[in-house]
């Protein structure tokens, strides 16, 4: 299946923006590197009308209930607004944020 039409699918700028603060915050961990490469090419794929990450590859690289969840959003997106905003609800209850140890490590590298 294609995700090139994920972009089209949010009602605004807004709606896609929160959507790919919850792949980065609360999915993208960087501690499995691999799933956390294939999560933010996912992150870039929701603003993008080319293939930066396929179906088969998230399925072969991220975790059972992250890739239902991922599986979640590319159907709330092809159903409704609605559908979307739920979704975004539903994820940020089930997945606490992340914190992000590169970020941490670069901040304290530059002082």
């Amino acid at each position: 299946m294609s995700l090139t039409d994920l972009s089209f699918g949010f009602r605004d700028e807004s709606q896609r923006r929160r959507v790919q603060a919850v792949v980065h915050d609360r999915l993208a961990d960087d501690r499995d590197q691999q799933e956390c490469r294939c999560l933010m090419r996912f992150w870039w794929q929701l603003s993008m009308r080319y293939s930066e990450v396929t179906a088969e590859q998230l399925a072969a690289n991220v975790s059972r209930a992250k890739l239902d969840t991922i599986e979640a959003l590319i159907q709330a997106i092809r159903t409704s607004h609605a559908a979307i905003d739920a979704w975004v609800t539903d994820a940020e209850r089930a997945f606490g944020l992340i914190d992000d140890r590169g970020f941490w490590a670069a901040l304290e590298r530059d002082f």
